[in-house]
């Protein structure tokens, strides 16, 4: 009897582990909180009309979520818990404790979308935000990927292994791919035929641990039925290429002082040798997609007489020789995709991001980047980037994605719309403006602003407050609401990140910024944040406030900068040395509050980095890519003449003290020196920098004391007077 009870129960757990394994739904849940998978009924059940739909209701104690797939139930269940249990899982925190008993569903609720492909990640989102993450960190993120309805992810991982195995076929040395593939923190610009070898060599370690993460990364999407966009080939090559194989190759322009990869074009008659080469090795370490990215001419120029509409023909007919039934997909970015291309190319077989598009949609609507006829009968998904250098800030387009997105129905070409897309050059940041993306295909009728709001304050703190409401309504109506025809790329950049001069206003080269929302509005937000009693122990509320709190710091900064800049002018010291020193104040009470969360802390990003490193010389490499990404992005002639410097920007603890205030430190002096009669000195930046991405100091990862106090404190030390 005791042998047979001890079957029974091994078969009991065995059947319950397979299940669990078979439902991928259940594991997610498992992972939000353990043994929230016995509160809800998970049912797979296909639409009548064959729209993506899911619908939720009671049955019994526990929550039923039925859908046509596992992606549309596990976007059901994180609607049910947004929006009706008050839960609202983040980046900022995919974790959360469940009561006992879920609050029940009173009435069905259905949703359904025809809006059926939805693309996350951008090429650089995997080196801006994603070089050093882990298994457990991909594990959090496709389980994001799925509560969001993410159904077509970039699955960019290992993409090097898949080189680095062909160029040894080639005939290429372990030394000459090590000259040819990039750093981890720098992959995405080698991907992208920017650059070749910067941040190298990897070690043989690197490539082992990428393969066995992509291995693991594809399984889980393939468990939740996602379908991966495998990156393919379309004519990238070492810049040795002619000598080493003998292929007649063009040889682009530097791209910002690097030397860029060769370009085989794709009616050379070995392209399809080498593009078949490419994708036998890649079907062998990942096997096949139904979709494939490529992106031929990236930011490319001097491309002489080419004919573009033959060289696509040739970039797709290597792509279906691998699978037929493939996709290709391709950036509408710049001057991409070329008309004479996809004037080529058969319409179904080719699907075009958008990438800008809630900004400077191509796609056919009134727009500074608009199309006069879009991208006439192929297929495209309206896609948000939001962010760009993956730099901190808070920003938005609220009003001109809503209203983008209410076009899609208005305009003929909006037929040819078949998505939504997140195509962030960073993420981690602004969940608001995600939220907002990942819901509006689910919509039953297109919310206002306001409305839209209300329901987002609700579902990210668990209950409604009229002050956080408020807060939201300004930060809505202001530094979350850039107008149309405002076209800067990312964030409302924060001055103490910026090389110090006479005239700062962009931290990067390329921003575009503007002034388009009151400075002031921001801590008027922060305030009506504070004002919130019992959300202390909220953690959508602490990782919020500290946030909104650092960009009041950060604008205050920005107007003290111009006061004391206009004192200097006017030779009036006494006011130039206060305003200096409160500068420097703020920019330390900056430092100070953002040690309270980890996500702010240049120390978190440093320990991913080292965390990859099986020895201590790997680690030092790693931990060098990821200093060097975030501050001078490349050597002195690439920094300075090819304006990288800054542009992947950190407002975080550890680097404002260590980096960034010893610059602001030396200008405030030289202008000192020279009110006292020297000569204005020009500073070398670049020789104040680099040693820091030489250091080894080490900065602590966890976040230290009470966000919400620190928050408290840094706002009353700032806005004391007001």
């Amino acid at each position: 009897m005791k042998i047979k009870l001890f079957l029974f129960l091994f078969l009991s757990i065995a059947m319950a582990c397979v299940a669990a394994a078979a439902n991928p739904v259940a594991g997610m849940l498992e992972r939000i909180d353990p043994g929230a998978s016995k509160k809800f009924v998970t049912e797979v059940k296909a639409s009548p009309d064959g729209a993506d739909y899911f619908e939720i209701s009671q049955k019994g104690k526990r929550i039923r979520v039925a859908g046509n797939n596992y992606v549309s139930v596990a976007t059901g269940i994180n609607w049910y818990l947004k929006h009706v249990a008050g839960v609202h899982l983040s980046w900022n925190g995919m974790t959360a404790k469940l009561p006992d008993v879920l609050p029940p569903v009173k009435e069905k609720i259905r949703k359904g979308t025809d809006m059926k492909l939805r693309y996350d990640f951008n090429y650089c989102t995997y080196s801006y935000t994603m070089p050093f993450w882990s298994w457990e960190r991909w594990e959090q993120e496709i389980d994001w990927m799925a509560l969001h309805g993410i159904n077509m992810p970039l699955a960019a991982i290992g993409q090097e292994c898949v080189w680095k195995n062909m160029l040894t076929k080639l005939g290429y040395s372990k030394e000459e791919i090590n000259n040819f593939i990039s750093g981890p923190g720098f992959l995405a610009w080698w991907a992208m035929n920017n650059l070749e070898g910067w941040g190298g060599p990897n070690p043989d370690s690197w490539y082992e641990s990428q393969e066995q993460l992509q291995k693991k990364i594809l399984a889980r999407m393939k468990e939740f039925g996602i379908s991966p966009v495998l990156p393919g080939y379309s004519g990238m090559m070492p810049s040795n290429a002619d000598t080493k194989l003998g292929l007649d190759i063009i040889k682009s322009p530097l791209w910002n002082g690097f030397t860029r990869p060769a370009f085989l074009y794709p009616t050379d008659p070995k392209f399809a040798e080498l593009a078949s080469l490419y994708y036998k090795e890649q079907e062998r370490l990942y096997g096949k997609a139904d979709y494939y990215s490529m992106d031929p001419f990236h930011e490319c120029k001097d491309l002489g007489v080419f004919d573009f509409g033959e060289g696509g023909k040739a970039v797709m007919a290597a792509m279906k020789a691998v699978n037929p039934k493939a996709i290709w997909v391709v950036q509408a970015w710049s001057a991409n995709p070329r008309q004479q291309m996809i004037d080529g190319l058969n319409p179904g077989d080719l699907l075009i991001l958008d990438l800008f598009a809630e900004c400077k949609p191509m796609w056919g609507i009134e727009s500074p980047a608009k199309r006069e006829n879009g991208f006439g009968e192929h297929d495209f998904l309206m896609c948000m980037l939001e962010n760009f250098g993956g730099n901190i800030g808070l920003h938005g387009r609220m009003d001109e994605t809503l209203d983008n997105y209410r076009q899609l129905s208005e305009h003929p070409l909006g037929a040819h719309c078949k998505g939504i897309g997140l195509t962030m050059e960073g993420s981690e940041n602004n969940p608001v403006m995600f939220e907002l993306m990942t819901e509006l295909p689910w919509m039953d009728k297109l919310p206002t602003k306001e409305e839209w709001l209300k329901s987002y304050v609700t579902a990210r703190y668990g209950k409604y407050d009229e002050n956080i409401y408020q807060a939201w309504e300004i930060l809505g109506d202001g530094i979350y609401n850039a107008p149309m025809g405002n076209i800067q790329q990312g964030t409302h950049e924060s001055i103490f990140c910026g090389r110090p001069h006479l005239d700062n206003f962009q931290v990067s080269s390329w921003s575009k910024m503007e002034n388009y929302y009151d400075p002031t509005s921001t801590a008027r937000a922060a305030r009506l944040m504070l004002a919130a009693e019992g959300f202390e122990e909220n953690n959508n509320y602490q990782y919020d406030i500290v946030d909104i709190v650092r960009q009041a710091i950060a604008d205050e900064g920005r107007r003290t900068y111009q006061q004391t800049i206009g004192s200097y002018k006017c030779f009036d010291r006494e006011a130039f040395e206060a305003g200096s020193k409160r500068f420097l104040e703020l920019l330390l009470t900056q430092d100070e509050l953002l040690a309270s969360r980890p996500e702010f802390r240049v120390g978190s990003w440093i320990a991913k980095a080292r965390d990859c490193g099986t020895n201590e010389a790997e680690k030092d490499l790693y931990e060098w890519n990821a200093r060097v990404q975030i501050t001078t992005w490349g050597p002195r002639e690439c920094a300075d003449k090819g304006k990288l410097r800054d542009y992947a920007h950190k407002e975080w603890n550890g680097i404002l003290k260590d980096f960034y205030y010893p610059r602001w430190e030396a200008f405030w002096q030289t202008l000192r020196d020279n009110m006292d009669g020297k000569p204005l000195e020009t500073i070398d930046y670049y020789a104040m920098e680099e040693p820091w991405t030489l250091d080894k100091t080490p900065y602590g990862a966890s976040g230290e004391g009470s966000p919400v106090e620190a928050a408290r404190k840094a706002f009353a030390k700032t806005f004391s007077d007001r």
